[in-house]
């Protein structure tokens, strides 16, 4: 019995169905996938301003308190507490009679003593040639010497008397001193206002043309933009001429520019910054004191400075990182460190980004490392995934 033959056919069967599951794979195997589109943009060093913003309070460029500089009732309060006052616009009235009749007092005291004095001088002049005639001793002239330089200076002091009385019915007038807003009236009609105490705080007067706004510089970023400065990163502008422009809470941009005016010479032992104080026009009264804004300084360039879209920097495990088109065409990673936002579409990369290189920027995510890449136009690769997506 030949026992060859059958181990012959089986290992023939097992070859052939072999060959036939060889051939059914070969022919159900997937396409190769095609290279995914993306858009680039090509890596140009340029010069671009730099801008440093902070949050910002605005502040009266001159604040005045209204203080009464005399006691007395108040008669009236001449204002709408809260709108806009113009410079000398009468505030507050107090009762003035009491200071007139201290007036009529002194004047009427000045009289006198200008009379008194006349007749002192007339005496003086009689005694005198008298005097040189022996008609009159020395003791004499003297006494009418010493009575005539009494005399004067008690006109001196009675004239003193009058301006003294003279300032305090003014004072009992109260008009604004600048032009701003009027804050409310502290004390109301028919109170006493005494000047020795606190009741004679009546109100404020904030101008509001020109109005300050304000921020503070952390010692940390005043040293990093000094040695910034110091390397050429950063070129600051002539005589630190710096503009500051500002945006409101909403996001809109205030249309007026204004220059930085003050900066403190001494950090805040609490806060460990100091503060930058800019001013700026406000003919609309748009801006009132204790507003919070966002202050962008400017004036500053930053040359040779890389900047790409904000699509194409992603964040990843270790940092930031793009996909750059290398000269064979495939997508490589590369890590890169960014520094702050330019625009609204924008980011400054500070290392990793060289002139010359080609930066993924639209189609980042269909980016295989090491795989070849398809360089479209810019929309073209959106356009083509679109495609792809609907055919599906």
């Amino acid at each position: 019995m030949d026992l060859v033959k059958p181990h012959r056919a089986v290992l023939a069967a097992i070859a052939i169905g072999a060959a036939l599951a060889t051939g059914c794979s070969k022919e159900a195997a997937a396409p190769q996938r095609p290279a995914p589109e993306v858009t680039i943009v090509t890596v140009q060093p340029k010069t671009i301003p730099f801008v440093s913003n902070f949050v910002a309070q605005t502040e009266s460029s001159r604040q005045v308190e209204i203080v009464a500089r005399v006691s007395g009732f108040l008669d009236k309060i001449a204002y709408q507490e809260g709108d806009l006052v113009k410079e000398g616009q009468l505030l507050f009235q107090l009762d003035p009679k009491p200071f007139q009749t201290q007036l009529e007092a002194a004047r009427g005291e000045l009289q006198a003593q200008q009379a008194r004095f006349k007749t002192a001088e007339a005496t003086l002049a009689r005694v005198r040639p008298l005097t040189e005639q022996d008609a009159l001793s020395q003791a004499d002239l003297d006494r009418a010497q010493g009575e005539h330089d009494a005399a004067k200076a008690a006109v001196f002091s009675a004239q003193a008397k009058v301006r003294q009385a003279e300032l305090d019915l003014g004072y009992a007038t109260i008009r604004s001193p600048v032009t701003g807003l009027a804050s409310r009236a502290i004390q109301r009609e028919g109170a006493f206002v005494n000047s020795l105490s606190s009741s004679a705080q009546l109100t404020y007067v904030a101008a509001v043309d020109p109005i300050w706004v304000t921020f503070s510089v952390s010692q940390n970023l005043a040293a990093k933009q000094r040695d910034e400065v110091d390397r050429k990163v950063i070129i600051p502008p002539k005589n630190q001429d710096y503009e500051v422009d500002i945006a409101l809470p909403d996001g809109k941009r205030y249309p007026y520019t204004g220059k930085i005016n003050f900066a403190d010479p001494s950090f805040s032992q609490d806060t460990g910054s100091f503060m930058v104080r800019a001013v700026l026009p406000n003919p609309k009264k748009e801006l009132r004191p204790g507003m919070f804004v966002t202050a962008f300084v400017k004036g500053a360039v930053r040359p040779g400075a890389i900047v790409v879209p904000q699509l194409a920097v992603q964040q990843g495990s270790n940092g930031h990182l793009v996909y750059v088109v290398n000269a064979s065409g495939a997508a490589e990673v590369r890590p890169v460190v960014v520094g702050d936002y330019q625009g609204e579409s924008d980011i400054i990369v500070l290392k990793g980004l060289r002139e010359g290189d080609r930066v993924v920027v639209d189609g980042v995510l269909r980016v295989v490392p090491g795989q070849p890449v398809k360089i479209v136009e810019a929309g073209a690769a959106g356009t083509a995934k679109a495609g792809a997506d609907k055919k599906q």
